[in-house]
């Protein structure tokens, strides 16, 4: 990818990835599982990587701490505009929601008894449920499926949707249980 001492023609990439995932954090509400339409959309097309490619991303990005489309922001930024990428592309996801958490702190609570207000955060409490659905869509029709598979996705699903397993120890042993098949 473009190295950070590319400036010459590669500024531009560098703005690309901060207005790109500037717009991505901006326009979803969520967090990272809601932003992933978006941000498949946005990488494919862009051709900063395949789908293939992003998959594994989301992949990687699940795994390590933090949260997931920061995760995802900053490996395709530096994937793309190596260090440099990585900053842009990082902070353009984050500073929408420092931005409006920030607004919102100081107006929220004067307002949140309001049933207007309790009826919108209800609205877009379904919106990311359709999002996370579709991301799920997407990302299934992109793996390899067989039985293991499926036992797999239907006993995590299980263990932390219904029994309240730690999500940590169920990826961890889902991935052991991958690598052991």
């Amino acid at each position: 990818g473009l190295q950070a001492e590319d400036w010459g023609d590669g500024a531009v990439i560098f703005l690309e990835l901060f207005f790109t995932f500037l717009k991505i954090g901006a326009f979803t509400f969520g967090g990272g599982y809601a932003m992933l339409p978006l941000i498949q959309q946005e990488v494919v097309s862009h051709q900063w990587m395949t789908l293939e490619q992003l998959v594994n991303f989301i992949a990687v990005s699940e795994s390590t701490p933090g949260p997931l489309a920061v995760n995802l922001s900053t490996y395709v930024g530096a994937e793309t505009g190596g260090l440099l990428g990585a900053l842009c592309a990082t902070f353009g996801v984050v500073l929408p929601s420092f931005v409006i958490i920030f607004a919102l702190s100081f107006v929220l609570r004067q307002f949140e008894e309001l049933p207007a207000v309790r009826y919108a955060f209800w609205g877009i409490r379904v919106a990311v449920v359709a999002l996370v659905c579709s991301a799920l869509v997407s990302m299934a029709k992109e793996c390899p499926w067989n039985i293991v598979s499926y036992i797999l996705a239907a006993g995590a699903f299980l263990l932390v949707g219904f029994f309240g397993a730690n999500s940590i120890l169920v990826l961890i042993a889902c991935a052991l249980i991958g690598l052991a098949a």
